[in-house]
């Protein structure tokens, strides 16, 4: 597994020198002048030459491309043409609340999805297979924004249990938590309930009945392990979504993550900002493949590593 393990991170260095190229390249083709953004709309030719001088925007981008490259791989992702900060502290301080939220929301996921989906497939065809499908086709439906303004009107504004806005408390966590994860939470019921009929279905279940085997033995001990990867592979990829599809979430709860430093630096053609942005969310994806693809042999110990 170690060798497995190093073998995979050997892949992240291309990988993420493609996703640097993708991202500097675009974000250099939108209009738009950052010296001009930042000097203002009066700045002199010497301010906005001074501007441009001091971030290096004045060299050719292959130039760029190249410094910034080897300054990645040192650890130094420059330094933020808004705030005048690193760009390693900008992210350090919006971060965390992104991660926090997602693993929030994927835990609303887990503990809806997959219980539901377990029940749809046990009980084919009744009403609570029926409730729980119509569940999940209203969850995968419905637009994010519109479920959290409605979850702030009712649980906020009207009952007043849960904060509107903001974050510091497990109370402020709860409704973005939700918002983010009912989404998921559908997708994760539909992908186990498939995953368990199938399973259901295969001779050793049946042999297991015929042999007395409890009903609870069956459902969570056999049948559930080797339903888990399928849903496994879909949760993670869900993950790496949610982290860095939380930018309509933390809009709506002004929420203060990654989503909405991205979407700020964007406006404000911040560039050092954007691709330290993108490139963090392509380390936390990669390293969340990983981690799946770790789980499938805790799941299943038939599969080997070469």
């Amino acid at each position: 597994m170690t060798t497995y393990i190093l073998r995979r991170l050997l892949t992240v260095i291309p990988t993420l020198l493609g996703v640097l190229l993708a991202v500097f390249l675009m974000v250099r083709l939108a209009p738009g002048d950052p010296a001009q953004l930042l000097a203002g709309e009066f700045a002199t030719p010497e301010t906005l030459a001074d501007i441009r001088q001091r971030f290096g925007l004045d060299q050719p981008w292959y130039t760029q491309l190249g410094l910034y490259t080897l300054n990645v791989f040192r650890g130094d992702l420059g330094e933020s043409v808004r705030t005048r900060k690193p760009v390693t502290y900008e992210l350090s301080q919006y971060f965390p609340n992104t991660l926090r939220l997602t693993l929030g929301a994927m835990l609303v996921a887990l503990l809806i999805g997959i219980p539901a989906g377990i029940i749809a497939a046990i009980r084919p065809g009744t009403i609570f297979d029926l409730l729980a499908m119509l569940g999940a086709l209203i969850g995968v439906s419905m637009p994010v924004f519109w479920f959290g303004l409605m979850a702030i009107l009712i649980f906020s504004v009207q009952l007043g249990w849960f904060p509107v806005a903001g974050t510091g408390t497990l109370r402020h966590l709860i409704l973005p938590a939700i918002t983010l994860g009912i989404g998921t939470a559908a997708i994760l019921a539909r992908m186990t309930r498939s995953a368990m009929l199938e399973v259901l279905s295969q001779d050793y279940i049946r042999t297991a009945r015929a042999k007395g085997v409890a009903g609870r033995v069956v459902i969570f001990k056999h049948a559930l392990r080797n339903a888990l990867i399928p849903v496994v592979t879909i949760a993670g990829l869900q993950f790496g979504g949610l982290l860095e599809g939380a930018v309509i979430t933390e809009t709506v709860f002004a929420w203060p993550g990654i989503g909405q430093l991205l979407v700020g630096s964007i406006l404000a053609r911040d560039y050092p900002v954007v691709q330290g942005a993108v490139l963090l969310i392509a380390v936390a994806f990669i390293l969340i493949n990983l981690i799946v693809d770790l789980l499938y042999g805790a799941i299943d110990p038939r599969i080997r590593y070469d």
